[in-house]
């Protein structure tokens, strides 16, 4: 497989996670929006696009190793801002990671009837072998797990598609937000830009020619943007009161598409494993200082993780997601003014 779509599919396996693929994310930043939500699915994919490209120009043209280094190019004078930031997103990544073992508990208690408690603990310890492996292993496990995940997603999309009155949508469709769809939009790609950013750095070896970093960003940009489409549109059928679900798409597809209950099921628990494994080594790598810290950070991390999942999948991503999207607008702002060092 080309190093591009390695990349791809790393990027994509990041940003499909649990609250991605369960549907609360779509729901929270622009299902509520009713239709102009899907312009600021258009707007935050585009962003992203653009936040994908810069970063990857920069770490190619500079060698970047980690997120510190990252922070010396964006922000090369204010030492005090830089280590707040790098603090700030190391926390962030890392709760990002509780909320993916949070939601592969929720999953299993939701669908399966089994303690979310042990579900957590599957994903924990399969994470941290994976970690043992490094990047190696996080791309692997993307490039055999992603390419699945997208194809079955879009065969959800065109069953769904075919069973929705796009002549009523509107009746479908309300907005219960009256806030600004634009900002939230703004605020979903800049929040993932967090996440996305210690990722796309971890990829630098999988960089061989400039020209690859276009091709990236403008697939990656594509393909977020229809399978966000595709989710939004599940919500479409929730006949019950949404703000109840934790994983309102799973409520959809288990409820009106039967038949594909349990491929849905392993669409949420891969998509909630890649991202795990892909935030828990870029959290590992910005904070080790050698192999021995590194192993024994990974496991109080996913001890502890095991642990945080008890306070609820829907909670952390309603109450965090939308904090630490207002701190990912200043590295998408310092992005866009960084014309001359990449040129």
């Amino acid at each position: 497989m080309s190093n591009i779509f390695k990349v791809v599919f790393v990027i994509i396996g990041t940003m499909i996670g649990a609250g991605f693929a369960s549907g609360q994310e779509m729901y929270l930043f622009f299902f509520l929006y009713g239709l102009e939500g899907i312009i600021g699915i258009v707007i935050s994919s585009f962003i992203m696009g653009f936040t994908i490209y810069k970063t990857l120009k920069i770490v190619n043209k500079y060698g970047v190793k980690n997120y510190k280094e990252f922070l010396e190019i964006l922000i090369p004078k204010s030492e005090k801002i830089k280590s707040i930031i790098n603090i700030i997103v190391n926390i962030f990544i890392l709760i990002t990671f509780f909320i993916m073992i949070a939601g592969f508990g929720a999953y299993f208690e939701q669908e399966l009837g089994i303690n979310s408690l042990i579900g957590s603990a599957i994903l924990a310890l399969a994470s941290f072998i994976v970690f043992m492996t490094s990047v190696k292993g996080v791309v692997k496990a993307n490039e055999l797990l992603v390419p699945i995940l997208i194809g079955f997603l879009v065969i959800v999309g065109i069953i769904n598609l075919k069973s929705i009155s796009f002549i009523n949508i509107k009746d479908y469709i309300i907005r219960t937000n009256q806030s600004s769809f634009i900002l939230s939009s703004i605020l979903y790609s800049s929040y993932n830009s967090i996440l996305l950013i210690p990722v796309l750095i971890t990829l630098k070896n999988y960089l061989k020619d400039k020209k690859q970093i276009l091709k990236i960003a403008t697939i990656s940009c594509l393909i977020i943007c229809i399978l966000s489409l595709i989710i939004f549109l599940l919500l479409v059928k929730v006949d019950v009161d949404i703000t109840k679900l934790e994983m309102p798409a799973v409520y959809v597809v288990s409820n009106s598409f039967k038949i594909l209950r349990y491929g849905y099921g392993f669409i949420i628990l891969g998509s909630i494993f890649t991202t795990s494994i892909s935030l828990g080594t870029s959290f590992l790598q910005n904070t080790s200082k050698n192999k021995k810290s590194y192993t024994q950070v990974g496991i109080i991390m996913c001890i502890t993780s095991i642990l945080v999942s008890k306070i609820g999948f829907s909670n952390l991503v309603s109450m965090l997601y939308p904090i630490f999207g207002y701190l990912g607008l200043l590295q998408i702002l310092k992005l866009s003014g960084k014309n001359k060092i990449i040129n």
